[in-house]
């Protein structure tokens, strides 16, 4: 698991920004360098268990504040930005919603997450594949969201290492986009067996590419009987009230 992806790189290698924020490196160069290439982390038990008391922690901050915490899961080029934006543009007058973004550099999704007036705080997590539950407690202190809110984590593209970690988010939530192989519940069932919503995005490209949604949902069902599903097009719009709807009724 994970022994070269950088799972196990020093926090000083995380950045926290806000968009318009100077990038402010610190970095001790008292200590000797290992450049080396062929560096194995192993990734042990403890660590997760360290992990998931963070990730409680985090948990029983969002219910003392009353704030629904999601994790958003998929590979990359999935829409995930593209569904917050558009999410956050349909509600911002009814529900304040804030996003945690996780990429490994750039502030582009931050930037446009930041356009549409919410406030966002882009993690990058340098080789690191997936946010923890440490990243997401110093993210939360710089994004101080409001009570009774909406926070959304974007985590890294990846559908590997993020089912691993608990962020203390009320659900995972898995997208799919129809550009993708509709056997990805087979090929990465830790991810489906995890979340409680999966998002099938891109519906509107369905006519130009081989993809079988009923196929897809069935392969997700092998490995989690109790996920639910949305077809939905965060371009267009279409099935996009669904979404809505499930925001709402997790959040009362």
């Amino acid at each position: 698991m994970c022994d070269s992806c950088g799972c196990g790189q020093p926090s000083d290698a995380v950045t926290f920004r806000k968009p318009g924020e100077m990038e402010h490196h610190h970095h001790d160069h008292t200590h000797d360098h290992d450049h080396g290439s062929g560096r194995t982390i192993d990734i042990k038990q403890d660590v997760l268990q360290q992990n998931n008391m963070l990730a409680q922690r985090n948990r029983g901050w969002f219910e003392a504040k009353n704030i629904l915490a999601l994790n958003l899961v998929s590979s990359p080029g999935s829409g995930k930005t593209t569904l917050l934006v558009r999410t956050i543009t349909h509600l911002k007058t009814d529900i304040p919603i804030s996003v945690i973004e996780g990429d490994q550099q750039t502030l582009t999704d931050a930037n446009r997450i930041a356009a549409t007036g919410a406030e966002v705080v882009q993690v990058n997590t340098g080789h690191g594949c997936h946010l923890d539950a440490e990243m997401v407690r110093k993210a939360l202190q710089k994004l101080a969201p409001a009570e009774n809110s909406i926070v959304m984590v974007e985590n890294v593209g990846n559908l590997v290492c993020p089912a691993l970690f608990d962020l203390g988010e009320a659900s995972k939530v898995v997208i799919i986009s129809v550009t993708e192989g509709d056997d990805k519940p087979l090929k990465y069932p830790t991810m489906f067996a995890a979340s409680d919503l999966c998002i099938i995005n891109k519906i509107d490209l369905l006519p130009y590419v081989d993809f079988d949604v009923d196929k897809c949902e069935k392969a997700a069902v092998q490995v989690n009987p109790e996920l639910e599903f949305l077809r939905v097009s965060a371009t267009t719009g279409e099935g996009m009230d669904q979404w809505y709807d499930w925001l709402r009724a997790r959040r009362v």
